[in-house]
């Protein structure tokens, strides 16, 4: 979602932890640096940050009380353990715009369980539909998945944006997984 974010020309500081994000030591490398990190490391700059201590969410509150958005991809409930909220973050800046992607969402039966997008292609059904008739459930060979719920969470944040224009309030954006891959299956899991 940020990376696209970043393609539409928005400045994007990504907050890591001191350990660095994974997907910097994940898949094939070219030049010292993973393939994968170029892609979704594209249109950022980075810094690193431990939100479990008072002084990096001291400093997480002020880079946000700058922002327009703020893209968070944590279980329900953690940024509120660290009193990272919207209601807190929103604070004397009531037209920020908290974009919350999960596996699930942010309320429902499974809103406290992990996931990720293989989760997704299985659960919403996709996998069943790919492949053979007669062969196995079969996933994508990308994070299909992932990558919908990205885009489908970079327009909701764009419309957020428009809508804040309008009224001058910012909102909470809650993208699932799940619900953003099942949204392209609509016609084939309906039949």
């Amino acid at each position: 979602a940020a990376a696209v974010l970043g393609d539409l020309g928005a400045e994007v500081i990504k907050i890591e932890h001191p350990r660095g994000d994974s997907s910097r030591r994940y898949g094939a490398v070219r030049d010292g640096t993973p393939v994968w990190w170029k892609v979704v490391g594209r249109n950022k700059r980075s810094v690193t940050l431990d939100l479990h201590t008072p002084e990096g969410q001291d400093i997480f509150r002020r880079l946000s009380a700058d922002a327009d958005v703020v893209v968070e991809n944590f279980r329900p409930g953690t940024l509120e353990q660290w009193g990272l909220g919207y209601e807190e973050l929103s604070e004397g800046h009531p037209g920020l715009v908290l974009v919350r992607m999960t596996g699930f969402g942010q309320s429902g039966p499974y809103a406290s369980r992990p996931g990720f997008g293989t989760i997704g292609e299985a659960m919403s059904g996709l996998a069943h539909l790919t492949g053979a008739p007669d062969g196995p459930p079969t996933l994508p060979s990308f994070p299909l998945a992932d990558a919908v719920a990205g885009l489908s969470a970079a327009f909701a944040a764009t419309a957020a944006l428009r809508a804040r224009d309008a009224t001058g309030q910012g909102q909470v954006v809650d993208v699932s997984i799940v619900e953003s891959i099942l949204s392209l299956l609509g016609g084939p899991l309906a039949a």
